[in-house]
């Protein structure tokens, strides 16, 4: 293992406690939390929710705003694939 890798593994291990705690921060005041992918297509992103389900949605720009519409609501098995993908268990 070269200490470039070991640098990176730091840094990602810095990122994982940060968005663990952002995600945690949202749940303790009710919000939901957002979930980027680059496995998703364009306007496209998991919403995660205080009571644990995920939602697919479609994200849009509406005139200034933006809006979303559910696209799917993940089962619990999907749901929990996400989670573990992106760290989040």
């Amino acid at each position: 293992m070269k200490s470039a890798d070991i640098e990176i593994t730091v840094k990602d291990e810095k990122y994982l406690i940060t968005v663990k705690n952002l995600r945690s921060r949202n749940f303790s005041k009710n919000l939901p939390f957002l979930i980027l992918s680059d496995q998703l297509p364009d306007g496209q992103v998991y919403r995660e929710f205080p009571d644990g389900r995920i939602e697919l949605q479609e994200v849009f720009a509406e005139g200034p705003k933006f809006k979303s519409k559910v696209i799917q609501v993940l089962k619990a098995p999907e749901a929990d694939r996400v989670r573990r993908e992106y760290g989040l268990f």
